[in-house]
């Protein structure tokens, strides 16, 4: 694979004897079932996929040097577009001091509000895994953080470019028409090649946290162009454009309050777009005299692009509850649903999970549309009611 720099990868592990390693990971087993006929004739109504995630780890120098590879594999027995395996993270971290220098691929995250990301620029989604974006392929990245009294400082090059992932025909969760990622464009002479930049730099004041980040270079998110396959049936041709993007991430604890904020402002010759995620979470400890905590959650999300170019948050009003039981099973649900309040759609959304003993973890995911105009984006999706079951063994 091009894009992985390879010479300081193999240097490092070659040269260098680990002290100390560790192998790990977690094998599942996932089950989905729709609630509703499929909405576009090719889809199927239910599926099983088995997933392996490894993970193998190593350090020496008294912990300076590290490296950590991680592998992710699943197989569908329906949907052949959600049959991938990716290397979420193939990286050497090496510990200087205030400084810190990370090498190869890895998976990071920027954000703190819950209904979506905003300021998550880095890595590419890895959308066959879920519409909630949680899921990310990892990122070919040279990285170098700095740790000061001023703030925390990185500075992240980004040499290669992971296209985003989509379901084929028999998908459920998908566009109207299917996305033909072989035919994909790009604005910039170097597409997948295109070297990438970010730099951002986070401080703590009090019980204030914030971020302030610039990237400049492929957008994670393609304009979905229509066209015709090699048979001549219609599609949509991902079009990923230059842009440069300027966000702050913002969280604020007042007591039991949480205050959280992201906005971005973005400039790209398709348009210019400001947004904002904005709310609370506010957290009642020890109710009625148990070990759960609830956290009572309400964010709105702002999108000034016109009607017809946006997303699926534009003025949208996200209303959730998370119960964190604090058992040793480490239960947690979180349940929310999200009202648009231009078209007045609805969905629904809970998810939990538990452990069971020492090696097993099981999760349920709720998924529920309601009220879906159909001039809103969610109308491709809004028969696609679900619920999904998970066992995962992890060893």
């Amino acid at each position: 694979m091009r894009w992985i720099p390879p010479i300081l990868l193999l240097q490092c592990i070659v040269t260098a004897a680990p002290a100390a390693a560790d192998f790990s990971g977690n094998i599942a087993i996932e089950a989905v079932t729709f609630f509703q006929d499929a909405q576009f004739d090719e889809q199927f109504d239910d599926n099983a996929t088995l997933s392996f995630e490894p993970r193998w780890t190593a350090q020496w120098n008294d912990g300076d040097d590290r490296f950590s590879a991680e592998l992710f594999l699943r197989a569908d027995d329906e949907d052949a577009g959600r049959e991938h395996a990716d290397i979420r993270e193939l990286l050497w971290l090496r510990i200087d001091g205030d400084n810190e220098w990370r090498v190869g691929i890895n998976t990071m995250f920027w954000g703190v509000v819950e209904s979506q990301h905003l300021v998550d620029v880095i890595n590419q989604i890895d959308a066959v895994e879920g519409i909630d974006g949680e899921e990310k392929l990892g990122q070919p990245m040279l990285h170098w953080k700095r740790y000061a009294d001023a703030g925390v400082f990185d500075v992240l090059i980004l040499p290669g470019f992971r296209e985003r992932t989509f379901q084929e025909a028999e998908g459920r969760l998908r566009p109207p028409l299917v996305v033909d990622t072989d035919q994909a464009e790009y604005e910039s002479g170097d597409e997948e090649n295109h070297v990438d930049f970010a730099l951002r730099w986070s401080q703590t004041f009090g019980d204030l946290d914030l971020g302030v980040h610039l990237f400049d270079g492929t957008n994670r998110e393609p304009v979905l162009l229509p066209g015709t396959d090699e048979d001549g049936d219609s599609v949509l041709i991902p079009f990923y454009e230059q842009m440069t993007q300027i966000g702050v991430d913002a969280q604020l604890i007042v007591e039991d309050w949480i205050w959280r904020l992201e906005l971005i402002r973005r400039e790209a010759d398709s348009g210019d777009r400001t947004a904002y995620v904005a709310g609370f979470e506010y957290t009642f400890y020890g109710i009625l005299e148990s070990p759960t905590d609830l956290g009572l959650l309400a964010e709105y999300s702002y999108d000034d692009r016109p009607e017809d170019e946006r997303g699926v948050f534009d003025r949208d009003l996200f209303l959730g509850a998370r119960f964190a039981f604090n058992d040793v099973q480490s239960s947690e649900v979180l349940a929310g649903f999200i009202v648009d309040t231009n078209y007045d759609s609805r969905s629904f959304r809970i998810e939990g999970n538990r452990r069971f003993g020492d090696s097993f973890k099981g999760t349920l995911e709720l998924q529920l549309f309601a009220n879906v105009d159909a001039a809103d984006p969610l109308a491709a999706v809004a028969k696609d009611d679900h619920l999904l079951l998970e066992l995962a063994y992890f060893f």
